[in-house]
């Protein structure tokens, strides 16, 4: 039997998943943190501060409450997050490590042997001398390496953050400590991980199963390709073989398009919805969300639930840019809204908003222009500025 589903409680339902219909004003605290990055599943990482870095944006969108403390002590003291990969650099729970083990292992197989050719003969000496340097001296930065004079050949003068560090680190013998001014600082990952966390291995059978049973659990419905995505762990193929062994446990989903496309057959747990208990409509509050908030990172889904079109202008030259270099989406209720061209100007002390649209259809209300403020009052005490400056023709709705 086929279950058909309405876009609105589409929406709604992976809206729960993704942690955004939970009271945004509840007490967190450093193990609520902890649960919430466990419940979403992982946290990206991304260098550009226009407001905020991603992984705190992410994480305040979702619980105002929230403080970059528990974050820092999680991951540098606690040992219960680790920073690597998914689809890209991502904080995820150390509880997950041994899955990770899998991925190192493929790395290990084909993104050295990818370097050797670029770099050299000399490449793997340079990763074995790297990793006895930071073996025996401890943890490092790459700029530590070169200002010791460590040079292995040709390929070191190149950039060593990008060469054996990254190499280790992607393999999994080394792991990131810590961060300083957001630079790297890398240290032999059984140092870093817990034992609790480091030791046991899972056999391939079970990495896969447990890869696509927790995608599907936090995305609530998906495609064998949403299904691969969300961790970038495993293959669609791999997806496709694995909702194939265990249609016993699934059911079909139908699910209405937002934008008037072609339905596309999903797949969920038996008993869906029924199974998810209530789903709690989400705040009515206007949000400002990251450019790479979860809810939004398949651009695709996120089409298809929210009829909305969205793309980081970051790699696009500037005349050919349709909004801006780094544009915030906003999210009202269940529904994206617009939006929001802004950036953290900390000598003045103010949050400039240079531009702001909405989405075809949605009205600058006074009562949803009132709520926007709030949210960039909200924002602009995150980010440590005193006000909200909003810059000469910064409304394109009333344009």
């Amino acid at each position: 039997m086929t279950i058909r589903l309405s876009n609105r409680d589409a929406r709604r339902i992976f809206l729960a998943k993704q942690g955004l219909s939970a009271a945004p004003h509840r007490a967190l605290g450093k193990d609520g943190l902890l649960q919430l990055i466990h419940d979403i599943g992982f946290v990206q990482v991304d260098s550009i501060a226009t407001v905020e870095r991603a992984h705190h944006q992410i994480l305040f969108s979702r619980n105002q409450t929230y403080r970059r403390e528990h974050l820092a002590e999680l991951l540098e003291k606690d040992g219960e997050l680790f920073e690597h990969w998914t689809h890209d650099a991502s904080i995820i729970p150390s509880t997950f490590f041994i899955y990770w083990k899998h991925r190192f292992k493929w790395e290990s197989e084909t993104l050295r042997e990818r370097w050797r050719k670029w770099r050299g003969e000399d490449f793997d000496a340079g990763c074995e001398e790297t990793y006895a340097r930071i073996a025996n001296n401890g943890a490092v930065m790459a700029r530590h390496l070169k200002e010791d004079g460590h040079e292995s050949g040709g390929w070191w003068n190149w950039h060593p953050s990008k060469t054996a560090l990254e190499v280790l680190w992607r393999q999994g013998k080394l792991a990131i400590a810590r961060r300083e001014n957001f630079q790297k600082v890398y240290d032999l990952t059984e140092r870093v991980i817990p034992a609790r966390h480091y030791d046991g291995e899972v056999a391939h059978e079970e990495f896969i199963d447990w890869a696509c049973r927790s995608a599907l659990e936090r995305l609530g419905f998906a495609t064998h390709g949403e299904i691969a995505a969300f961790w970038d762990l495993v293959s669609p193929d791999e997806a496709k073989d694995w909702v194939a062994a265990h249609r016993d446990e699934l059911c079909e989903i139908v699910i209405e398009p937002a934008n008037g496309g072609k339905p596309r057959p999903s797949f969920a747990f038996a008993g869906f919805p029924d199974g998810l208990g209530d789903i709690p409509d989400p705040p009515a509050r206007v949000r400002v969300l990251s450019p790479f908030d979860p809810l939004l990172r398949d651009r695709n889904r996120a089409e298809r639930l929210f009829d909305f079109f969205y793309r980081i202008e970051v790699f696009v030259p500037e005349p050919k840019r349709e909004y801006g270099y780094y544009v915030f989406p906003l999210l009202e209720g269940d529904r994206m809204i617009g939006r929001i061209d802004m950036k953290a100007d900390r000598k003045r002390g103010s949050l400039d908003v240079r531009r702001l649209w909405l989405e075809r259809g949605v009205k600058p209300s006074s009562g949803r222009m009132e709520k926007l403020m709030a949210e960039l009052d909200r924002i602009a005490r995150f980010a440590g500025v005193e006000e909200v400056k909003l810059l000469e023709g910064w409304n394109a709705a009333l344009s």
